[in-house]
């Protein structure tokens, strides 16, 4: 079965592997101590979110896809929460934070609108 959605085509899977990317370079200013912790939790966050969407769009139903959504959705979450863990114990600058803030809640905000988009279809 072919699915209704092609998650190349998909902004929010576009943005969400430009996060990743945007991640990996900016965690490599991080402490080498960090590699297994913070680090690699930020990443693997980044790496989920469109990695679930991508998942979501080879289900054969739009409740399925939601699921998947929702967990990239909890990831995108879980991602500003370690960026702000990064800013606080000062890892980023406030320039580098904002910018990325201003990403994840523009990510935050297309899933959350495509999740209502397929619930009301």
């Amino acid at each position: 079965m072919a699915s209704k959605h092609n998650f190349r085509k998909l902004t929010i899977w576009k943005d969400g592997i430009d996060l990743a990317k945007e991640t990996y370079a900016t965690t490599k200013i991080f402490p080498k101590s960090e590699k297994y912790g913070l680090s690699s939790q930020i990443q693997r966050s980044a790496v989920s979110i469109p990695s679930n969407i991508a998942e979501g769009t080879a289900k054969s139903s739009d409740k399925h896809f939601i699921q998947y959504l929702e967990n990239a959705l909890g990831s995108a979450y879980e991602w500003e929460t370690q960026l702000i863990i990064s800013y606080k114990i000062e890892y980023l600058s406030e320039k580098t934070y904002k910018h990325l803030e201003t990403k994840i809640h523009k990510i935050q905000s297309m899933i959350s609108k495509f999740i209502d988009n397929l619930t009301t279809n």
